[in-house]
């Protein structure tokens, strides 16, 4: 394939972290460690040391996770564009919660400086003003959201038909684990690793200083369709909507769900994540995809066929790169 024009760039969010993650990349090619080299130069400060080595364990700290994250990101996309001559265009690109400002840069709203300075100073505000807590239920949108209003507790994302996250104040959460367990003794709840209860009401504080640093920041018009996680709509073609949108994003649910269900009515047939990676093994060829299982999972609930790539790391990214 040369010309493509079904295709989807997405990018995962916070979750999908993990010490060494590009330094595969880093050392074969030169367009990887500019990235990285750049983004030092950004942030004044060596994330290149916290990526690849983390010796203080911080690259699970919100404030570093995220501008870490988006970094490798942006670097597995070009990557992958050398690769394959950028032939491979998207109509479409998304993000999970973080990941949506990587889609953003790749449809040329944020230059990928702003687009850093963003995550950095948005990691550090949830991280400052972060509480609560979150957990991941086997249930529905409204099977989720009567249980978690019952308990004070929210909605924060819908990532499946039956996977469904809510986040509040951590004794909320402790009481409606209790009486999911209670309701459903077959299936399993997941307390999840975040810093507080992010996408929720809980996170107002952070969204209000971080729209302060949002009105300082230029979005240009999008050179594709950008899903924002709020809507599951397309971000205004003009950027106009952007910053209102990223203000919502961070104390709203992400609906994940309705970001791929609005991409049937594209038509699109191919999927490629770029960035991050999951499981216990520490070499990065080893990683699987963050979004892959919940991507598969949905189209065949759609009953819609899909081709998915996964484009993590120097092994995949060559994998992916051989079927364009």
């Amino acid at each position: 394939m040369s010309t493509i024009d079904k295709v989807m760039f997405v990018f995962p969010g916070q979750g999908s972290q993990y010490p060494r993650m590009g330094e595969d990349l880093y050392h074969s090619f030169e367009t990887a460690k500019e990235i990285f080299e750049r983004a030092n130069d950004i942030l004044n400060y060596d994330l290149v040391r916290i990526a690849f080595k983390d010796p203080d364990n911080q690259i699970g700290l919100t404030r570093y996770t995220q501008p870490v994250l988006l970094t490798h990101q942006v670097a597995c996309l070009r990557v992958f564009q050398e690769m394959t001559t950028s032939e491979v265009t998207p109509v479409l690109s998304a993000g999970h919660s973080l990941g949506e400002y990587t889609a953003l840069i790749v449809a040329g709203v944020l230059s990928f400086e702003d687009g850093l300075k963003l995550v950095s100073k948005r990691g550090e505000l949830m991280g400052q003003y972060g509480q609560g807590s979150m957990l991941a239920l086997p249930l529905t949108r409204d099977d989720a959201q009567l249980i978690a209003e019952k308990h004070g507790c929210q909605l924060a994302t819908m990532n499946l038909l039956q996977q469904t996250v809510v986040g509040g104040k951590d004794s909320d959460i402790e009481k409606l684990e209790a009486a999911f367990a209670e309701l459903y003794p077959r299936k399993k709840a997941v307390k999840l690793d975040t810093e507080g209860a992010f996408h929720t009401d809980l996170m107002k504080t952070a969204a209000l200083a971080f729209k302060e640093i949002l009105e300082q920041t230029s979005f240009a018009p999008s050179t594709m369709g950008v899903v924002s996680n709020y809507t599951a709509e397309l971000h205004a073609g003009d950027g106009s909507a952007t910053k209102n949108l990223l203000f919502d994003q961070l104390f709203k649910p992400v609906n994940w769900l309705g970001c791929l269900k609005t991409s049937l009515s594209f038509g699109i047939k191919t999927i490629i994540e770029f960035g991050g990676g999951i499981g216990k093994e520490p070499e990065p060829e080893n990683k699987r995809p963050n979004l892959q299982s919940i991507i598969k999972k949905n189209f065949r609930a759609f009953d819609y066929p899909i081709d998915y790539y996964p484009a993590i790391n120097l092994k995949t990214i060559e994998e992916s790169a051989k079927s364009f």
